[in-house]
This record gives structure tokens, sequence and C-alpha cells, in this order.
């Protein structure tokens, strides 16, 4: 049985907003300046929840090990610094859903493997600054799948992580909430990498925020009714 929330938790890439247009274009930035054809945009798109590593991998075909990697993990990030929000924006109902959320009295905050530096700027330029808590990547000692961000954003909104929900679009976010001990969301309007979200054990899998919504509002008035 599905608790009913007390927060509902969110990842951010692929999740609430739509940043695959501003990661790929990074990716293009690093071809084009070695003489290279910009890479199809949804050869890229299905990467955009891996970070550097996902992305470098599917533009250039390299990974971590590679004597190069390093140095284009850096000249990426900074080609994403310099062009953070140009066409990043929320997915088409998040602001429903989370206006939602906010009328049942449920809290919503922000989960990412996103470092601080690329998370503090973004958020207010794509209308997330409402959030109740942000926990970036480097905001604790481990990144997801390792539970402690979650945990921490629990503690940030005063919940027991029973009494939260997080919802992501890549395995490690179920993974991580199932270690967390909160109930698992997989996103399948995101981006969900390489597996299928039907792989995931997720607790549910939901095709669009408002079905998020519907089925936070189903178990709040459930429980009013109890």
């Amino acid at each position: 049985m599905m608790i009913t929330p007390k927060a509902v938790l969110f990842d951010l890439d692929g999740t609430l907003a739509d940043t695959a247009p501003d990661l790929a274009a990074a990716v293009n930035l690093m071809r084009t300046t070695r003489g290279l054809e910009p890479a199809p945009y949804f050869s890229l798109r299905q990467f955009a929840s891996a970070g550097a590593r996902g992305l470098i991998g599917a533009g250039f075909q390299i990974s971590p090990e590679h004597p190069e990697y390093e140095a284009m993990r850096l000249e990426f990030l900074s080609n994403y610094e310099n062009a953070i929000a140009v066409h990043s924006q929320l997915f088409s109902g998040v602001i429903e859903l989370l206006k939602g959320l906010e009328k049942l009295g449920v809290v919503w905050g922000v989960i990412t493997n996103k470092a601080e530096r690329f998370t503090t700027p973004l958020i207010p330029q794509i209308g997330l600054e409402s959030a109740a808590c942000v926990i970036s990547g480097d905001t604790t000692a481990h990144a997801k799948p390792h539970p402690e961000p979650l945990l921490e954003a629990a503690r940030r909104v005063q919940l027991a992580p029973s009494e939260c929900w997080y919802v992501g679009d890549d395995l490690r976010d179920i993974q991580a909430a199932q270690a967390a001990g909160m109930v698992s969301i997989a996103a399948a309007w995101g981006y969900c990498g390489a597996t299928e979200p039907t792989h995931w054990k997720a607790d549910a899998i939901l095709d669009s925020p408002l079905e998020l919504l519907e089925l936070v509002r189903g178990k709040v008035l459930q429980t009013q009714a109890a």
C-alpha cells in the first residue's frame, strides 16, 4: 500500500524540467569546435539524466577511462554553464502539478545530481524557486543512487522519509528512493536512459505529471475520508 505523501520530492532533469536541449547543445558545441557535425538531438536526449558521463559518451563514444575524458568533461560543463537556460523549460503539466500539490497541503522539493553551481542559477530561471528544499549533487557527501540526498531533503522539510514520495526518470532515482525508505515513482514522461522503467521495480510508473497529481489527490482524499 502506498502511503499518503506529506511531501513529494522530485529529480530535476527529465522529471520536472526538460533540460536536454541545453545539455545537448553543450555537447554539440564541443563537436563543432572539433570540426565534426552536430550529433542528432534525439541521439543525445535519452542520456540527459546521465550527466557529463552519459552525454560525452553519447557524443564522442568515450568513457571516463579515456585519457582525454577529464578535459572534455570540464569543457562540457563550461559550455553548459555559459548557456544553462536557453531552451530549458518545465515539462507540460508540471506547473499544474506543483500548484495542485500546494493546494492539497503537500510539500514539494527538488533533489538532483546536478552540482550546486548549475542548480542555483537554473532553478529560478525555470520557475522552481518556491521549492521547499533544493538538494544538489554536492550538497551531501554522496549523490544518487545513495540515499543521503533524499534523507537530507526529508530532514529539511521536517518529515520522516516514509512520509515522502520521490519521483525520477532514472534507475538511480528509484534505487535512491528505495534505499531511503520512500515511495518510488518512475517518471515515464522523462528521458529514462537505456533501460525501460518497467524493469526498475518502482512503486508506480506514471506517464504524465498530471497523472501524478491525480494519484496524490486520490490518496489525500482517501485519507481525509477515513
